[in-house]
């Protein structure tokens, strides 16, 4: 019989573990099409932060080969986890000694309670979360849409204008827009100003792509595009447009305005020779899926979570 793999924990990992595992998350994600590990995981391994979080490490040889990071930060929520094994060390146990890891962490630290996301959907993910107690509760799906097919005008509605984030101006206001406006989302409406800040100081922020949209000073919405795959990251790839995150305020709902930001976001992702774009919304968000759907996007891949069965 194989013996289990060793799982080591931490609370900290060195700039050496960190490089490691940022290394793991590419290589993975060449071969599956998807990178295992999402944006907030990555920031959280290279700029750290105050939230707390607990690092599952399986090394061999020295090279880490595995890796979870468990998220125990939402009380209402429970944990989060999020994991790779390297693609020549599968099929060896790892990733379910990685799952049971995350699952003593839960159950010291969020009452048993957590949470597993599959990037990127593969079936041998689904496979080995079901046979560990988890249920599929939620599903995040990627569109992408070309950019060299037409878009529409942007139409603004009456007494709107559109301008450009001015970081230090516009901050606090933002936060509260967005906390509004995702009130009931899992992970956005509970934005920090740190959670903005340090986003602002990555290498792919562009203020001139934050697009607002105001009302006699007050702000109503917002689009604010990223740009993935240019010269100042890595790994380097064709650049490709994102629709990184879209809000109105609910007391704006039903006048197109929504409809007039995502084009504004669009037209501005073009104009920098962009060829396509993608987005995430959730499955769920059946208004937004139709929205994205009439103009033109379509679906690429998923993103699945799972929930412990307790």
């Amino acid at each position: 019989m194989t013996p289990s793999p060793t799982v080591l924990r931490a609370e900290r990992l060195s700039p050496e573990q960190v490089e490691q595992v940022l290394t793991l998350m590419r290589v993975a994600g060449d071969t599956d099409g998807a990178l295992p590990l999402s944006e907030h995981v990555v920031l959280h391994l290279r700029h750290g932060g105050e939230a707390p979080a607990v690092h599952l490490l399986i090394a061999t040889n020295q090279e880490i080969v595995g890796y979870a990071h468990v998220d125990t930060t939402d009380a209402v929520e429970g944990a989060s986890a999020e994991m790779v094994v390297h693609p020549l060390h599968r099929r060896r146990g790892l990733g379910r000694a990685l799952v049971r890891a995350a699952i003593e962490v839960a159950d010291e630290h969020a009452a048993g309670r957590l949470r597993l996301w599959a990037h990127g959907d593969h079936p041998s993910a689904s496979a080995l979360a079901i046979r560990l107690g988890f249920d599929r509760v939620r599903v995040l799906l990627q569109l992408r849409r070309s950019l060299f097919a037409p878009l529409p005008e942007v139409v603004v509605p009456q007494g709107v204008r559109l301008r450009a984030f001015v970081p230090g101006q516009d901050d606090e206001a933002w936060l509260a827009l967005n906390a509004a406006a995702f009130a009931d989302h899992p992970e956005q409406g509970k934005w920090t100003l740190d959670d903005l800040r340090v986003r602002i100081r990555e290498p792919w922020f562009d203020a001139a792509g934050f697009i607002l949209a105001e009302r006699e000073d007050r702000l109503l919405g917002f689009h604010w595009t990223k740009v993935h795959g240019d010269e100042s990251q890595a790994p380097a790839h064709e650049p490709i447009g994102e629709v990184y995150v879209l809000g109105v305020s609910p007391d704006a709902h039903g006048g197109g305005l929504g409809r007039a930001l995502t084009l504004a976001g669009l037209h501005h992702l073009r104009n920098r020779g962009l060829a396509q774009v993608m987005l995430y919304v959730d499955e769920s968000n059946t208004r937004a899926v139709a929205l994205y759907h009439r103009l033109g996007f379509v679906r690429w891949a998923a993103d699945v979570s799972f929930q412990r069965a307790l």
